[in-house]
């Protein structure tokens, strides 16, 4: 893609990680900057707006981050919804793109909630909740960590240009109909979501652009970078534990 213009750079954030890295790209609403904070967490730049993901205090100083416009909420799990995180970066006139399961526990605030399949808007930014669940990993009850319809992950489409935020789960069917992908994150750890391996056969699934492997735990994300040598897909390895 032509617009497609890819820069890694090193911004102090005043984090309590501190350097961190961002992902630049040029988009129709021009330039976007992903700055990816730790674990599952991510702020996005673009147009004057900050879109923040998950945030979640143990990855980064939230008191120090740039307060949100806009803040996504893919479920309710203590590492995606924290209540000393959203607080530290909410402001007046916040506004929230949630799961059923957080807007319960948020209460009266206004938030638009999605289900799999359905989308919104924030401002001129497409949003679109895909299913984000598990197939083989359970708890000793035998549920999922994460069932499926429960949790959201998003489409986020800045012009033509697609973000996909895959959120805590498996490599599931519904990866292969995600359509055009520009960025995809996807999560790493067992016992929650996937491994490295499987990771890498899903970014095949996706075929995205440049794909970056987060939500890591202990696990390498340079094994997915080894495994997808033999394609086109860009593989950014960070340090997203």
């Amino acid at each position: 893609m032509s617009r497609l213009a890819f820069v890694l750079a090193a911004a102090l954030l005043g984090s309590a990680a501190g350097a961190q890295e961002t992902l630049r790209f040029e988009t129709g609403l021009g330039r976007l900057v992903i700055t990816p904070l730790g674990h599952g967490s991510l702020r996005l730049d673009v147009a004057g707006m900050v879109i923040h993901v998950d945030p979640y205090s143990q990855v980064t100083d939230y008191a120090r981050q740039p307060k949100a416009d806009w803040i996504l909420l893919t479920h309710d799990h203590p590492d995606h919804y924290d209540e000393a995180a959203l607080a530290a970066v909410r402001k007046d006139g916040t506004r929230f793109v949630v799961d059923a399961a957080s807007a319960a526990r948020l209460g009266d605030v206004g938030a638009t909630v999605l289900r799999n399949g359905e989308s919104t808007r924030m401002g001129d930014i497409a949003v679109e909740a895909v299913p984000a669940y598990n197939i083989v990993q359970k708890r000793t009850n035998g549920q999922p960590y994460h069932p499926k319809g429960a949790g959201n992950g998003y489409l986020l489409r800045f012009g033509e240009f697609v973000v996909h935020i895959g959120a805590d789960t498996e490599c599931v069917p519904e990866m292969a109909q995600l359509g055009r992908v520009d960025v995809s994150f996807l999560p790493i750890n067992l016992p929650y979501t996937m491994t490295p391996q499987d990771a890498a056969e899903c970014f095949r699934r996706i075929h995205p652009k440049v794909a970056v492997p987060y939500h890591q735990g202990d696990f390498d994300p340079q094994i997915v970078a080894d495994a997808l040598r033999d394609t086109d897909i860009e593989v950014r390895v960070l340090p997203l534990r």
